[in-house]
């Protein structure tokens, strides 16, 4: 199973497979048609609630990742994930974030969900 996380900004690459992105907005100043993006599911984004939450500096990663991982407990997203991980055993899935910093994002908790 490949998954791994990308920033959207960065050039699309031959290996990146499935791209997904998985922010709830659309990337600042970045074409629809640069991104390259196969799917959008919004579904399996944070809320507006705990994405401001987190954003404000409120609360810990390790408080932000507890609160997602019960939002992905959802049905929706639940059946959102069996998709991706469905897509990610038959090749390779990129998750795409504008997160300044993936590794400590919602992108990145998605990414081990999906691993596990």
């Amino acid at each position: 199973m490949s998954v791994r996380v990308r920033r959207i900004y960065e050039p699309p690459e031959p290996d990146d497979g499935l791209r997904v992105l998985v922010d709830r907005l659309w990337p600042r100043g970045l074409a629809k048609d640069a991104a390259h993006v196969d799917e959008w599911p919004k579904g399996l984004t944070p809320s507006g609630e705990l994405r401001t939450w987190y954003h404000a500096g409120e609360g810990s990663y390790e408080e932000f990742r507890r609160r997602y991982e019960a939002e992905l407990d959802a049905p929706e997203a639940a059946e959102l994930i069996d998709g991706l991980r469905k897509s990610a055993r038959e090749g390779s899935v990129t998750l795409l974030t504008a997160s300044k910093n993936p590794d400590r994002s919602h992108a990145s908790v998605l990414a081990e969900l999906l691993k596990g």
